[in-house]
Parts: C-alpha cells; sequence; structure tokens
C-alpha cells in the first residue's frame, strides 16, 4: 500500500506528540501503574468498551432501513469491527469505507448506500458526544477555567458546534435538494468518459440513498436514540477504567475525558490514534482535573491499549471468516448474488 503525503503527515504528529508527551516522564513508573491497575474494573472496563459496538451495529440497522429492510446482526457487528479494524493497521482512515465495501459483500446493499448510512452514522456521533460534552461541563463538579487545546472551554465547545453545524448544512442541502447534488455530477460527467461518467452518477445515487434516513422523522429519531445510548454506555467503560487506575472522578469527568478524546480523534495520526488518544485524555485530566501527569497517562496508555488490541483482533478474525481482504478490496469481488442484489 502507498504511503501518501497526508498518512506521512499523521505518522508524524503521532510520533511528536508521543514524544511530547513522554519526553520527561518515567517509563518505568508508568508500567508500574498499568501492572497495579484494578483487573476487575479494567477487565469490565473493557467488556463494557467492546459491548458498545453492538450498539452500533444496532443503529446500523435502522441507518441501512431505506436501502434494505432486514440485514443480519452478525453482518452488520462483522463488519464494523472489520472497519475499526482498519483504522488501527491502515492509514488514512479508510476504516469507514472498508466497513461500507465489507457489509456489501455479505449483504444486498451498495458500497455507495452504505457509506451514505455511515456518514449520518458520524454525524449523529458528533451530535452525542457535543450533548454529552455540554452535560458534563453543566455538573457543579466541573472545574472553573479549564483550557482546552489552548484555548477557553467555552470558545472550544463554539467551535465543535459550528463545525457540526456546517455539517449539518452540507448534509441537509443533499438530504433536501438532492437533485443539486445529481445535477453538479452530471455537469462534472461531461468531461470524463461515458462508462466512468454513468458509473459516478450512479454511485451518487446510492449515496443519496443511504442518506435518506433524515428524510424519516421516527428513523432519525431512533438512530439519534441509540447514538446517545452508545455514547452512554461508552462513558461508563472510561468510568471504570479510570477508576481502574484510582482516578475516581465521577461519571461527569467520563463524559468529558470521552468527548475530549473523540475530538482528539479527529486530528490526522498513525493508525489506531496513537498520541492524539493520550494527548487529548492528558488534556482532560490533568489540565481541567489536575490528575497527577504520570497517573493519566498510564490510564490513557493502558485504557487506549485495552480497546485497540480486542477490536483489532476481532476485526482481523472475521474478515478472516467473511474472506475480505482489507488492502486488496479488488481481489475479492462480491459473489454474484450479492453484487446483482446490491445493484438492484
Amino acid at each position: 500500500m502507498k504511503l501518501d503525503w497526508k498518512a506521512g503527515l499523521g505518522i508524524a504528529i503521532s510520533v511528536g506528540l508521543l514524544w511530547w508527551l513522554f519526553r520527561d516522564q518515567d517509563l518505568g513508573l508508568i508500567a508500574s501503574q498499568i501492572r497495579g491497575a484494578d483487573p476487575l474494573l479494567f477487565t469490565l472496563a473493557t467488556a463494557i468498551a467492546v459491548s458498545a459496538y453492538a450498539i452500533r451495529a444496532w443503529r446500523w440497522k435502522i441507518l441501512l432501513s431505506p436501502l434494505c429492510r432486514d440485514t443480519s446482526f452478525y453482518h452488520r457487528w462483522a463488519t464494523t469491527h472489520i472497519g475499526f479494524m482498519a483504522n488501527n493497521l491502515l492509514p488514512a482512515r479508510v476504516g469507514e469505507f472498508v466497513r461500507a465495501y465489507a457489509l456489501a459483500r455479505v449483504e444486498p446493499v451498495s458500497v455507495s448506500g452504505a457509506f451514505g448510512s455511515l456518514v449520518v452514522a458520524r454525524f449523529l456521533d458528533g451530535i452525542s458526544v457535543v450533548a454529552l460534552l455540554i452535560v458534563a461541563v453543566a455538573l457543579p463538579s466541573f472545574p472553573t477555567g479549564v483550557m482546552v487545546f489552548g484555548q477557553p472551554l467555552g470558545g472550544f465547545v463554539r467551535g465543535v458546534i459550528v463545525t457540526l453545524s456546517v455539517l449539518l448544512v452540507i448534509i441537509g442541502t443533499l438530504v433536501l435538494v438532492p437533485d443539486l447534488a445529481r445535477g453538479s455530477v452530471r455537469r462534472f460527467g461531461v468531461l470524463l468518459p461515458p462508462a466512468l461518467a454513468a458509473r459516478l452518477t450512479v454511485m451518487t445515487d446510492q449515496f443519496l440513498d443511504g442518506l435518506s434516513v433524515l428524510r424519516d422523522p421516527a428513523l432519525f429519531a431512533a438512530s439519534l436514540a441509540l447514538s446517545l445510548l452508545h455514547w452512554s454506555w461508552y462513558g461508563l467503560s472510561f468510568l471504570l477504567g479510570m477508576a481502574a487506575f484510582h482516578i475516581d472522578l465521577g461519571y461527569g469527568a467520563a463524559l468529558f475525558t470521552q468527548s475530549l478524546v473523540a475530538f482528539g480523534a479527529a486530528i490526522p495520526s498513525a493508525p489506531g490514534f496513537f498520541g492524539t488518544w493520550h494527548a487529548a485524555a492528558k488534556v482532560a485530566l490533568v489540565d481541567a482535573y489536575g490528575v497527577p501527569e504520570t497517573q493519566a497517562l498510564a490510564f490513557a496508555t493502558g485504557y487506549h491499549l485495552a480497546g485497540f488490541l480486542p477490536i483489532t483482533a476481532l476485526g482481523l478474525y472475521y474478515a478472516w471468516r467473511l474472506n475480505i481482504s482489507v488492502t486488496r478490496p479488488e481481489s475479492d469481488a462480491p459473489p454474484a448474488s450479492v453484487e446483482a442484489q446490491g445493484a438492484a
């Protein structure tokens, strides 16, 4: 796989952040604190984190329902892990495309349609994370005068809300005025060979179909409710994971830390979010709550690996079970029956 400049930039950012975070730390002490983590709480935190992917798979059924009324939970569960495994191992954040591609291999949906549903899923994730961040900040126990990524917390939250609002306008335009996107694609298509232009038109239609869940208020509400459930449940994993490292700050602090880690994951990084994950956790715990830096980095290192290893292993297992290559997808042409159904 060719390493482009974006992947190289992500790796450079990860290496730089890891050096900055750990350059003056006693690595032996951090390792000792990881070994001293409460094994029961640590195991429970890991189990809850893995189980949260079941909520993602459940939500995906609703998001896919305009494309296919019934998809297998096993396939949604398995391909979700395959996608996150790809993000953990491959450069350029290809996990969502890999996830859509993997589902199209085993269910009668198109790659473009499945990818469109995942665009909606990520947007719902953003809304949910911001909502829970606001809840955490509104609690009386939240510290005052907190700086996040070098700016006052209020400015950071406003920036996130503005970003989500821009995405809302873009997605809303695609949902409410789909012919605008189709017309733009047709005008661009005249510059392309006829076969490629026709393929691009089909992919655009399939992608717009993947957004169609937003036209149904009931489906949208159900999807948003499951998004909030997912992140609330995952917040419990953060709470227990922090407690395993004797960081007892309550559920609000767990939600705040989770939110910053989620936003930190949007920064370009090496596969697996190394560096950005740890830096965001450090900002949340050290800069906001005053946790000792060594203790916070021990949690960040141990908890991050506890999420990275099982999800990566499960993704590799399911890719093997379903005979899906994530590095050379062209070698995995869908079975004829699935391909025909997906194009229908």
